[in-house]
């Protein structure tokens, strides 16, 4: 600790930070613009100038750089002081020589981090007449737009571009005043994190191109706290909507989870919920094949309740992109019995064996944030920038903190980044990768191999047993394999806090039993570390708690007439498993009701639709890959724009059901009740109850707001409906307003802010208010409540270990691989996701494709289970021989068969 002493006021803080730092956590006001929490200080725009005193003696003082000054015990500034204010103000001036004056048309105008700026020192008049330096601007891509002229040279993009998030296609070029941030040449940006440059700018040089299309300014979206649906990460997002539609997602601070940055497919991939082709209303078809006729509620929950009624037996399929209300309500509907998790068997079983090993490993779970303070990797069976790419992003960060630990060694402060960055060079924590192709991490491993899914196995499997000779050994263990394990081992055991990091994006039982292993051997050595295990979808760990059987089994009871009806819960089965499959089974029942936001192909075979809402228009919790439970908030009500939708929460459509099915008397629920409901049916889900506040939470006596104080146009947007201005809609569910009435300020700690805003601070950089310090956690606790407890020592090691893979001239195995863009199956449905995509092909190896005698560029024919896939081929040299890697989303119904062999006959020009 110390204590400074800023404009004749003592403060203690801790004793490693810069004044910057320090003071923004103080809750004191100084201007800036290179410097970032999340990326360090370079002193480059010489904006936070404050003027520092020798001791209490000295009355002259001198002008220094607070971002780059270290504070230390008795520190002695000041902020106010009129030189230090000249300083800023002239500094301003400078920045804003050659920026257009163009603030009422630019897209980050009221969202600036500039602007904010300039009012802070008071800078308001420009002096220059002068011809102003002009760029030209690039197309980037479908996310990110340019608009170079506005450029202040912070350098805060290729910082975070280039050294935070490892791009290569983003640069400054030039010199002196004439510096161009851009590319070598116009083309989508490459990273898959290039969205935050919107956030990390502090100008409207990079903007949300999504955005751009659909304009509105930030005072006049309507926001809730929510959760990212596009994977099981649980990063917390803020939507913005107008009109009844969604036209942003920005950041949501989460001190243990995201914190400043997200993937650029949860920040671009909302567009399915504004597709002009969803669900609005209940549809009827009496038989399939017919056109369907719209209905209004009461008429839907009566023929949905005779249909249930009628019925000799009713299964539920659920879903891990349903929130655990609605999965609880399906499974109260039809009775324990008849409920499926829509999940087909083999991801189950993966599902399954990830829970028990982040429970009995020895290890724990790490979040995001504890991840990065990890000093050694180990990677088995993933490629994260793919299948979790923000968990990719806070490896990279743990491997990259070498560079700190050798600098803490030279007394420099990890703040101080470029001296950071020239110590550390390229020296890195140990990372060991091992996929069967190249991964998105492999240029920062110190070793990756690219094997087979049973050789991938064998090497954890052989890890495991040079840490602890109590672990199985593996035979036959070639020189190679042998050697690599033995390197692995010696960093994993050498390391202060190791991680070993799997998951089931190969379906592979034997690597994740692998990576139970090595954690296991780990726990019994005595490392603090961690096992981080990667899901697939949104709630897949929150389903895996409620349980239930697999998609198969549902689908059997159908087909064998063990069951006459069905209740689909926002999931297409056909994504699962082969459509005829499926088909097939649905064909044998009577009744099929679903619910979904989608128009899916299961939605258009079913009797009665429920239009579901999704995240956009409905409450509900997730469960993270963590373990943590999270609370999604209702961002605007569809209806208001809309008076002729009939969106409703699944849980809340289920519940309507039972009532209809059993003639109760007609009984509201609301969010509250329906998750104590959920918490008490499951003991391990006993504390979701206390992930976010309740309906009856108030500051000072008022709801939260969703609108910032400045929101205006509720009249104007129902002008084509009526000229009076009706109430807003009134929200029974959560402890938010559909409202600019209602507490929006930073002073009174709470975990659930809709939006960050406060007193001269409308950027992004308002996170720093509500936080305890800058870059820590929110003052009233972050978000969530973890759920998964481990239990050390009641692991035993996994026995089953795999043989060595061997090549076979007419046989290859079949692999899913995730891919961030076009391998989600809501994200999917988004245009610039789409657009972003690469276009989906079959890999093989050079030497798999002379075996089937194809060349790069043909197209293949797959055939596997009854369904064919026609991709055209691309040559993959770092594919392992006798695997076929088909993209995740090109056929989903592929996830079933992940792991299966493909004859020759089955894959074909």
């Amino acid at each position: 600790m110390a204590t400074i002493h800023v404009d004749g006021q003592s403060y203690d803080v801790e004793g490693g930070d810069n004044l910057l730092h320090a003071c923004l956590s103080l809750g004191l006001d100084i201007p800036y613009f290179c410097w970032h929490p999340a990326m360090g200080s370079v002193g480059a725009c010489r904006q936070c100038a404050v003027k520092q005193y020798r001791d209490e003696n000295d009355t002259r003082g001198s002008l220094v750089m607070s971002c780059m000054t270290p504070t230390t015990d008795n520190t002695r500034i000041s902020i106010d002081d009129d030189e230090a204010r000249e300083f800023r103000a002239s500094v301003i001036e400078w920045l804003m020589i050659s920026h257009p004056h163009d603030c009422p048309v630019c897209e980050e105008g009221g969202h600036c981090h500039l602007q904010d700026m300039t009012m802070m020192t008071g800078h308001d008049r420009r002096r220059y007449r002068f011809d102003k330096r002009t760029h030209r601007n690039q197309y980037l891509g479908p996310f990110v737009a340019h608009e170079m002229n506005r450029c202040i040279t912070c350098y805060r993009c290729v910082r975070f571009y280039d050294d935070y998030a490892g791009g290569k296609d983003l640069g400054a070029f030039g010199a002196n005043d004439n510096v161009y941030f851009g590319r070598h040449e116009e083309g989508m940006l490459e990273s898959e994190f290039a969205g935050n440059l919107t956030e990390v700018c502090p100008t409207g040089v990079f903007t949300d191109q999504t955005h751009s299309e659909q304009y509105t300014r930030k005072w006049d979206l309507q926001f809730a706290p929510s959760v990212c649906h596009q994977c099981a990460v649980g990063c917390n997002i803020s939507p913005g909507e107008r009109y009844g539609q969604i036209r942003r997602i920005e950041n949501r601070y989460h001190g243990d989870v995201n914190r400043y940055f997200l993937c650029d497919r949860g920040r671009f991939g909302y567009g399915y919920v504004n597709r002009q082709d969803r669900p609005l209303q209940p549809e009827w078809r009496s038989r399939r094949g017919e056109d369907s006729v719209s209905l209004d509620v009461d008429a839907a929950l009566d023929r949905g309740g005779d249909l249930l009624r009628s019925a000799r037996r009713v299964i539920g399929i659920g879903s891990p992109r349903a929130s655990l209300e609605s999965n609880h309500q399906l499974r109260e509907l039809v009775g324990a019995d008849n409920f499926s998790t829509g999940i087909n068997a083999h991801e189950q079983a993966c599902l399954d064996l990830m829970a028990r090993l982040n429970q009995t490993s020895g290890l724990e779970t790490p979040t995001l944030r504890d991840v990065e303070s990890h000093d050694a990797v180990f990677v088995l069976g993933e490629d994260l920038i793919q299948s979790a790419a923000r968990i990719g992003l806070s490896v990279r960060q743990a491997v990259l903190a070498r560079r700190e630990d050798i600098a803490a060694g030279r007394q420099v402060p990890g703040w101080n980044a470029e001296a950071v960055k020239k110590l550390g060079q390229d020296q890195y924590h140990p990372l060991f990768s091992a996929y069967p192709t190249s991964t998105g991490l492999d240029e920062i491993a110190r070793v990756s191999w690219t094997l087979a899914p049973d050789d991938i196995a064998r090497l954890g499997f052989a890890v495991a047993h040079l840490i602890d000779p109590a672990a199985p050994a593996v035979d036959d263990l070639d020189e190679h394999t042998e050697a690599a394990a033995r390197q692995i081992a010696d960093a994993l055991l050498s390391a202060r806090r190791p991680l070993v990091v799997s998951g089931g994006s190969l379906g592979s039982l034997a690597v994740l039993h692998a990576a139970g292993n090595v954690a296991r051997a780990l726990a019994r050595r005595a490392r603090t570390g961690g096992l981080l295990l990667v899901r697939r979808e949104a709630n897949s760990t929150g389903l895996a708690m409620i349980g239930g059987q697999p998609l198969e089994w549902a689908l059997g009871e159908l087909q064998e007439h063990r069951a006459d009806a069905v209740v689909i819960l926002e999931n297409d089965p056909t994504q699962r498993l082969p459509a005829e499959t499926v088909h097939r089974a649905l064909d044998q029942a009577e009744t099929i009701i679903v619910m979904d936001h989608q128009r899916t192909e299961t939605l258009q075979r079913a009797n009665l639709v429920l239009p579901a809402a999704s995240f956009a228009e409905g409450d509900g919790t997730l469960v993270s890959l963590e373990g943590r439970a999270q609370r999604f908030f209702q961002v605007y009500d569809s209806s208001y724009i809309r008076p002729q939708t009939r969106i409703h929460e699944s849980w809340r459509w289920l519940h309507a059901l039972r009532i209809s099915r059993e003639r109760y008397p007609s009984a509201d629920i609301d969010l509250d009740a329906v998750t104590r409901a959920c918490a008490n049916a499951y003991p391990q889900l006993a504390a979701i109850v206390n992930a976010s506040a309740g309906s009856d939470y108030r500051v000072h006596g008022v709801k939260l707001a969703r609108e910032p104080h400045r929101y205006s146009g509720r009249t104007s947007m129902r002008a084509n409906l009526a000229v009076s201005e009706p109430r807003t809609p009134q929200d029974a569910d959560t402890p938010f307003a559909f409202s600019m009435e209602g507490y929006n300020g930073f002073d009174q700690p709470r975990r659930d802010v809709a939006f960050a805003w406060a007193p001269g601070w409308n950027s992004p950089q308002a996170w720093n208010k509500f936080t305890d310090e800058v870059g820590g956690h929110l003052r009233a606790g972050d978000p969530g409540v973890r759920l998964l407890a481990y239990e050390p020592g009641a692991y035993d090691y996994g026995r089953e270990i795999p043989a060595a893979v061997t090549v076979e001239t007419d046989q290859w195995q079949l692999l899913v691989l995730p891919r961030l863009f076009g391998g989600e199956e809501t994200s999917s449905r988004a245009a610039p996701i789409n657009e972003r995509a690469a276009p989906a092909a079959i890999t093989l190896s050079p030497g798999s494709a002379e075996q089937l005698q194809v060349s790069d560029g043909d197209e293949l024919v797959l055939s596997f289970a009854g369904q064919r896939l026609n991709l055209p081929l691309r040559l993959d040299p770092s594919l392992v021989n006798g695997l076929i890697g088909v993209p995740a989303g090109a056929g989903p119904w592929l996830f079933g068969g992940a792991g299966a062999s493909v004859t020759r006959q089955e894959a074909r020009s």
